[in-house]
């Protein structure tokens, strides 16, 4: 309870031209936190598509290997049904050998015909599962070396990463204690605001100056007495068109010169 009491006495003994120049340091701030977050905002967005590239890949390349050891299991099923099939030949041409009548005759050719068909349908599935495993062996290593390729340029990106969070970690520490340490001059309600605004505006900008007769937010012309108002810093003027609050070129010279 002491504490709210103390921070209203506070916010009566702070003047408008304090608020406005609290506000106008404060945007000046945010904006340099701003850019830090723009200059490393794009890489994680590229690491990330990176590394879900990656995923793809691999998960691509085991696809193919599968389908290769399910086309090597058929080779090897198929090969296994020649060789039962030629055992069979074999046993019904030593068969042919004894038969008694031309019915046992016909019956034994027959089934040796049969097993030679067996054998080039078996071999006819051979050639194509070859086939067909020297193309997804050809796109494996496409995708395989394409994988490698990305693997190398995530590592590049990650280090480039790494190298520019830990370079601008202090000055962005340093930058967020500074912002904080504006807010206690601001209000809360006027701080409420100020966030809400930076948080629907594109560019990050509450606070702007008037530039040739116009808002430095949405570059709308500002009516002479609201100019005239926002010189007297007798009160917090927002842009009637964008509701950034406006600050004059006396404002923004201070903020300069501290």
């Amino acid at each position: 309870m002491t504490s709210k009491k103390a921070k209203a006495g506070e916010e009566k003994d702070v003047s408008v031209e304090q608020k406005l120049i609290a506000l106008y340091s404060l945007q000046q701030i945010d904006s340099q936190i701003d850019k830090i977050r723009i200059i490393r905002g794009e890489l994680p967005l590229e690491v990330q598509d990176l590394e879900d590239e990656i995923e793809g890949l691999e998960t691509r390349i085991t696809k193919f290997n599968n389908e290769i050891e399910v086309l090597n299991d058929a080779i090897t099923d198929k090969e296994t049904a020649i060789k039962n099939s030629n055992a069979l030949i074999k046993k019904y041409e030593e068969q042919l050998m004894n038969v008694r009548n031309n019915r046992e005759y016909d019956a034994l050719s027959k089934e040796a015909e049969f097993q030679k068909l067996e054998i080039e349908l078996s071999e006819k599935r051979i050639k194509e599962a070859k086939y067909k495993i020297e193309l997804l062996q050809a796109e494996a290593e496409q995708a395989q070396a394409k994988l490698d390729e990305r693997k190398q340029d995530l590592e590049a990106k990650k280090d480039e990463l790494d190298g520019i969070v830990e370079e601008t970690k202090k000055d962005e520490l340093a930058l967020q204690k500074k912002s904080e340490s504006n807010e206690k001059f601001i209000e809360d309600r006027l701080l409420t605001a100020y966030k809400r605004i930076r948080k629907n505006a594109l560019n990050g900008l509450a606070v702007v100056q008037i530039e040739r007769d116009a808002c430095g937010g949405c570059f709308n012309k500002i009516p002479p007495q609201h100019q005239l108002d926002i010189k007297l810093h007798k009160k917090i003027i927002v842009c009637e068109y964008c509701g950034r609050i406006l600050v004059d070129s006396d404002i923004a010279e201070k903020v300069a010169n501290q």
